[in-house]
């Protein structure tokens, strides 16, 4: 297997982290009796940052590993490639 890293990763890898943080403290909250309003806000946040992380990796490995696939390419080629990246910004 080879190493496969982009620019991204390490605001994924800091995404992620928060959200370990949260998860960290909503079982806390749980264990700490806390209302079910608050905790569920707080698992909310967990799954927003999760989701938000792996948004970021698809979009960026779309970005580049797409670029890589297609190699060169005429001009037509190269505007529907665009098209495509640009819809995926709408996931």
């Amino acid at each position: 297997m080879t190493i496969h890293t982009h620019q991204s990763h390490p605001d994924i890898i800091k995404r992620l982290n928060r959200a370990r943080g949260h998860l960290s403290s909503v079982t806390q909250m749980i264990e700490d009796g806390r209302h079910c309003l608050d905790i569920a806000q707080q698992l909310h946040a967990v799954e927003k940052a999760i989701q938000q992380a792996k948004r970021a990796l698809v979009l960026d490995h779309i970005d580049h590993c797409l670029e890589d696939a297609l190699g060169s390419q005429d001009q037509t080629q190269r505007a529907r490639a665009e098209e495509f990246k640009a819809i995926t910004r709408y996931l």
